[in-house]
């Protein structure tokens, strides 16, 4: 497990690895929002959290559409997508995206930065190294030179940009820092459980990298399917703007591949309370969880300016975040006290 020591004794225990987790639209964007408003000591003392690194697949899944629109423009096959309303056409590729979180969180733990000579190739480069990892078919090696080069010099500035991102993201030390990393997974509406992988929250946790699951806890952000389509149509119907607080899901994706989850089985069959089981490459994690309930709206209003933001519903957030990064605290503490399988 990554070390990461208090500042003081009478410091309150901080968090390595907080997994940020929810259907689309949940309030993911808006909580990371709030937390960026509070100071350092705040952070600490109310959230349990140092200063933040932050990590999150959806800059992978928005390229995955940007180089899908730029290969059907050439008449060539969208490889992700054969459609921006369709879902995923390879589902192994949710598990292609926690190998791309994986080899991040082992950039941000190396302090390795990258500088290619092109941002495109390298990171089709990392997709087809990312497809091999969980069993899928390279998604680039059958291109011809000039379909290739096309695609690679529509995506080059968009690919530069995730670089200089990635390449900042990356502190000096993680010593007394967070590591949030954030997804969203699910699986068709009416499936029945288990998810059957690749789909779901427990083969993707189930990717992630020994390192990461060493120190991980969990905040899944609560609501109900229905919610999340209610609160995704609401976000910016018509609106241009693919921001991250206002970017919206198309609704055959969000049935699809969001019209539930499977967080709740997880819960109810871990043999501790308040954790995931996880049986990975021989050994068990338990991985604490809390539950932010959020089935009745409480982090809409920060997508508002934040002068904006009603005094009353700022403290019903923070108190409600401080509750459960509390509960995730003591969750931690309790299945680290708990003797451990044989």
């Amino acid at each position: 497990m990554r070390s990461n020591p208090d500042p003081s004794p009478s410091s309150p225990s901080l968090l390595d690895t907080v997994l940020l987790l929810a259907l689309p639209a949940s309030g993911k964007s808006e909580i990371r929002r709030y937390l960026g408003t509070l100071t350092p000591e705040q952070c600490r003392t109310d959230m349990h959290m140092g200063p933040v690194v932050q990590l999150d697949d959806y800059p992978y899944v928005d390229l995955m559409r940007r180089v899908s629109r730029a290969l059907r423009a050439q008449g060539e096959n969208g490889v992700f997508f054969d459609s921006d309303l369709l879902p995923m056409k390879e589902p192994l590729d949710w598990g292609a995206l926690i190998e791309l979180l994986n080899e991040d969180y082992a950039a941000v733990l190396e302090r390795s930065r990258v500088s290619p000579e092109s941002a495109g190739a390298w990171m089709l480069g990392r997709f087809d190294w990312a497809r091999a990892q969980v069993g899928a078919k390279p998604a680039f090696h059958d291109l011809s030179p000039r379909v290739r080069e096309r695609l690679i010099a529509e995506i080059e500035p968009a690919c530069r940009e995730l670089v200089e991102h990635r390449n900042a993201t990356i502190p000096g030390s993680l010593r007394g820092r967070t590591v949030v990393i954030e997804f969203a997974r699910g699986g068709p509406e009416g499936a029945t459980m288990p998810l059957q992988p690749p789909v779901g929250y427990g083969y993707s946790l189930s990717r992630l990298s020994d390192d990461i699951l060493a120190g991980a806890s969990i905040l899944y952000v609560w609501v109900t399917p229905e919610e999340s389509r209610r609160k995704n149509e609401a976000r910016s119907p018509g609106a241009a703007d693919d921001s991250v607080l206002h970017h919206t899901v198309p609704p055959k994706v969000m049935r699809g591949d969001y019209g539930c989850d499977d967080i709740a089985w997880l819960i109810e069959r871990s043999d501790r309370p308040d954790t995931v089981k996880l049986q990975v490459r021989g050994r068990t994690h338990h991985l604490p969880i809390a539950r932010f309930d959020n089935r009745v709206d409480r982090t809409s209003f920060v997508r508002d300016e934040q002068a904006a933001w009603p005094p009353e519903q700022v403290r019903a957030l923070h108190d409600g975040l401080s509750e459960a990064f509390g509960r995730l605290v003591r969750a931690r503490d309790a299945s680290a006290l708990a003797p451990k399988p044989a």
